[in-house]
C-alpha cells in the first residue's frame, strides 16, 4: 500500500488561531481524506511552534510564564480543529520531550559532519521574524515582512553552512519542476537563490539574551534558533531517527502560506541535505485571505474568527467556501456576502435542490426504494460518462492542490443532473405510467448522486456522510471498508436496487439576505406584486441589454470615449511592489522619451520576468495615484476577475505609443 504524509506548518503560538490557520488546516485535512479515498496509508500532522523571542514577549504582556502561555494558546489551536471537522492524526508541540531530543540529535549530526561552525556576526535582527537579515535582503532598510527597521546586533553565534548547499538546491529545483508548486513560487525561490542575498544561517541565540529554546547539545550556553528547531517537527513527529513511522511515511509533503516560503524551500531543504536525509516530495504554497482587499490585522479590526464562521454557517459550508473560493496559490477575498452567495448558489440551489427533489420523487414514485434500471438511452449514457469524467478530473485536480478547479469539475456533474431531471421529466413519465423508463431515470440520478457524495467527503465530511446515509449507504468513508475512488470511477454501480432511501432531504437551507429581500418586487396596496416602471424611450441612461443576464453600464457619448488616451507600450522592467504582495511595479515605454511607472495588481497572475519585453495596452490620462508609497502614472488594461486575470495586448507588434482607437 502506498503511504501519504501531509503536514501543515506548526503554528506560532504568540496569538489565537485565525482564518489563515483554519484554511491551511482544512486544506491539509481535505488532502488527507482525498488520499484515503485513493486507498493510501495516510498520516496528517499539525501542531504548534512554541519557542523564541516573540513567545517570551507575548507571555510577559499577559503576566504568564512562557510555558503557561504556550500551554494556553496551543490548547486553543487543538480545540478549534473539531469545530471545523478536521481530523488530524497527530499534533506535535516543539516543547514535547520527543521533539527536543530529535532536534538535539539532528544538531549534533550536522555539527559532527562539519556543517555547523562558531563565529562572530553582526547583522540586522528583526524580532518579528526572529532572524538576522543581510543588507541585500532588506528593502529600503526595512524588514521585507514587517516593514520595520531591524535592530543591528553583533554577537558570537553558531552558523549552519547553508551557502555550501545553495548551488545544489538550485539545480534540484530546476530538475524537479513539481518540487515547489504552484509555479510562481518555484520561480520566486529560484530568483532568491540567484540573487546572491542568501548566506550561511545563524542557528543559535546566546542564553544571556534568550533562554526559552532548545539547548544546543554541543554548547550549553546557547539555545537553537526557532526556525531550525521548528522545521524538524516534520520528522520528530515520526519518531526520527529510529521510530517505525519515519521510514513508513517519510518523505511526505508540506502545506504552507507564502510568507514562510523561504524557510521551507531553502532552510529546510539544505538542512535535510546536510544531514543526509531525503527531501520532502512537494512544497505546496498558498496565498493570503484578504478582507476588503487588505491583509487581516488586529489593529484594523478585520480578523475573521473561524470558529464563529463555522458556528454560524456550519462547518461543511465554511469548508466548501474556503476550498472553492481560493484558487490555490493566489490571494482571495473573504466576506460573509461571498460565503452566503456560495451557500445559496452552489449548495442550496444546486446540490441541496438535487437531493431534495430526487429523494422526494423516489418516495412518491417508488416508496423510497432504489428502483431497478432497464436499458440506458443516449441521454442516460451521457450522464454515466460525465460522472466518470467528473470524478476522474476531481481526483486528479484535487489531489494536485487545484481544489477550486476540482470542485468545479464536480459541479459540472451536479448541474447536469439537475438539467437531466428537467429534461427527463419524471413526473410526466409517472403520469404516463411508464414505470420502466421512470425507474431507469431515477436510478441514474441516485447512482450519480452517490458518486458525488463520495467525492465530497474530503470537502464536507459531515454533509457527505449524511448524503450517503440518505442514499442508504451505511458504510461511509469514515467507517471500513473505505470505498476506493479509482474503483468507483470505472463503474456505475455501488447502489443496489431495493436499497431503502430517505423520504426527504434538507441539507442546505437557503440563507435569506437583505439582497434577497430587495430583489423581491414590492407589493401594492391590494397585495399584488407591482411591475417596475419601464424606462422612457428618450432616457439615454437606461441600461442596454447585456448577455448572460448581466446589467450593462450606462451609455456614454462618443466624445467621452475619445477623451481616453489609450496607447500601446513595451514593458522595460517589472518587479514586485516593495510594500504590496499583489502589485507589480512596471516601467513601460510609450514613446514619450522616458518610461512611465505603472502599478498593477498582476503579481498573483504573472511572474515579473515574464512581462519584460511584452507589449501591453494602457490608459495614460488618469490622474497619478499613490499606492503604498509609489506613484502610478496610468492603468494597464486587463480582462477577467481575480481568479483568472489576463492582460490585454495586440496581436502583432506596433510602435510604442501607438494609439488605440
Amino acid at each position: 500500500m502506498n503511504s501519504y504524509f501531509i503536514t501543515t506548518p506548526i503554528y506560532y503560538v504568540n496569538a489565537r488561531p485565525h482564518l489563515g490557520h483554519a484554511y491551511t488546516t482544512v486544506v491539509a485535512d481535505a488532502m488527507a481524506r482525498c488520499h484515503k479515498l485513493l486507498g493510501e496509508d495516510t498520516l496528517f500532522l499539525t501542531g504548534t511552534d512554541e519557542h523564541g523571542d516573540k513567545i517570551v514577549q507575548a507571555a510577559e504582556k499577559v503576566g504568564k510564564t512562557p510555558k503557561e502561555f504556550v500551554d494556553d494558546i496551543s490548547g486553543r489551536f487543538r480545540a478549534l480543529w473539531p469545530h471545523l471537522d478536521i481530523a488530524n492524526d497527530r499534533f506535535v508541540r516543539t516543547t514535547d520531550p520527543q521533539h527536543i531530543a530529535a532536534v538535539q540529535r539532528f544538531l549534533q549530526r550536522v555539527y559532527d559532519r562539519g556543517d555547523i561552525y562558531f563565529g562572530e556576526f553582526g547583522g540586522h535582527y528583526c524580532y518579528g521574524c526572529e532572524r538576522f537579515y543581510t543588507e541585500k535582503e532588506l528593502e529600503n532598510g526595512l524588514c521585507p515582512q514587517h516593514l520595520t527597521k531591524p535592530e543591528y546586533i553583533s554577537e558570537k553565534n553558531y552558523f549552519f553552512r547553508m551557502s555550501k548547499y545553495l548551488p545544489w538546491l538550485k539545480q534540484y529545483i530546476e530538475d524537479n519542476p513539481s518540487f515547489i508548486r504552484p509555479e510562481r513560487y518555484r520561480s520566486e525561490v529560484l530568483a532568491m537563490l540567484e540573487s546572491g542575498a542568501l548566506e550561511d544561517l545563524c542557528i543559535s541565540r546566546p542564553k544571556k539574551r534568550l533562554t526559552w529554546g532548545i539547548e544546543l547539545p554541543f554548547d550549553k550556553d546557547y539555545v537553537c534558533y526557532v526556525w531550525f528547531d521548528a522545521l524538524l517537527n516534520y520528522i520528530s513527529a515520526l519518531g526520527w531517527p529510529d521510530g517505525p513511522d519515519y521510514p513508513r511515511y517519510w518523505p511526505g509533503e508540506h502545506l504552507v502560506a507564502k510568507d514562510i516560503l523561504k524557510p521551507h524551500a531553502v532552510f529546510w531543504s539544505t538542512m535535510l541535505k546536510a544531514a543526509g536525509l531525503p527531501l520532502y516530495r512537494h512544497l505546496n504554497v498558498h496565498g493570503y485571505w484578504l478582507v476588503r482587499d487588505t491583509k487581516m490585522s488586529k489593529s484594523l479590526g478585520n480578523v475573521v474568527e473561524p470558529e464563529a464562521m463555522s458556528a454560524r454557517f456550519g462547518a461543511d459550508a465554511f469548508r466548501y467556501f474556503l476550498l472553492r473560493e481560493m484558487h490555490f496559490g493566489a490571494d482571495a477575498s473573504f466576506s460573509e456576502e461571498a460565503l452566503t452567495g456560495r451557500i445559496n448558489a452552489d449548495l442550496a440551489n444546486d446540490l441541496g435542490n438535487l437531493f431534495s427533489r430526487v429523494l422526494s420523487m423516489s418516495g412518491k414514485y417508488f416508496g423510497s426504494v432504489v428502483p431497478r434500471p432497464a436499458g440506458l438511452t443516449e441521454a442516460d449514457q451521457a450522464i454515466v460518462d460525465l460522472c466518470a469524467t467528473a470524478m476522474r478530473n476531481f481526483a486528479q485536480l484535487f489531489c494536485n492542490v487545484q481544489f477550486a478547479q476540482g470542485l468545479e469539475s464536480l459541479w459540472e456533474l451536479v448541474r447536469a443532473l439537475n438539467k437531466y431531471v428537467d429534461a427527463q421529466a419524471p413526473w410526466a413519465l409517472y403520469k404516463q405510467g411508464n414505470m420502466e423508463r421512470l425507474g431507469t431515470v431515477m436510478y441514474v440520478l441516485l447512482a450519480a448522486m452517490r458518486k458525488t457524495a463520495l467525492c465530497l467527503w474530503p470537502v464536507m465530511p459531515t454533509a457527505a456522510a449524511r448524503m450517503l446515509e440518505q442514499l442508504g449507504q451505511h458504510a461511509t468513508p469514515q467507517t471500513p471498508p473505505v470505498p476506493r475512488l479509482e474503483d468507483e470511477i470505472d463503474t456505475f454501480d455501488g447502489l443496489a436496487p431495493g436499497t431503502a432511501l430517505a423520504a426527504s432531504s434538507n441539507l442546505f437551507p437557503r440563507i435569506e439576505t437583505k439582497k434577497n429581500a430587495a430583489e423581491a418586487a414590492p407589493a401594492n396596496k391590494k397585495g399584488k406584486a407591482s411591475a417596475p416602471e419601464a424606462p422612457k424611450a428618450a432616457d439615454t441612461k437606461a441600461p442596454a441589454a447585456a448577455a448572460d443576464g448581466e446589467t450593462a453600464k450606462e451609455l456614454i457619448d462618443f466624445s467621452q470615449f475619445q477623451a481616453l488616451d489609450l496607447r500601446v507600450g513595451t514593458v522595460l522592467q517589472a518587479e514586485k511592489h516593495p510594500n504590496a504582495d499583489r502589485i507589480l511595479r512596471l516601467e513601460i515605454d510609450f514613446g514619450e522619451g522616458k518610461p512611465r511607472q505603472i502599478l498593477s495588481g498582476l503579481a498573483a497572475h504573472y511572474a515579473p520576468e515574464a512581462l519584460v519585453g511584452r507589449q501591453v495596452c494602457a490608459v495614460l490620462n488618469l490622474p497619478p495615484r499613490k499606492i503604498r508609497g509609489l506613484v502610478s502614472q496610468g492603468m494597464v488594461l486587463t480582462a477577467g476577475d481575480d481568479a483568472a486575470l489576463a492582460l490585454l495586448s495586440v496581436d502583432k507588434p506596433v510602435p510604442d505609443g501607438g494609439h488605440i482607437a
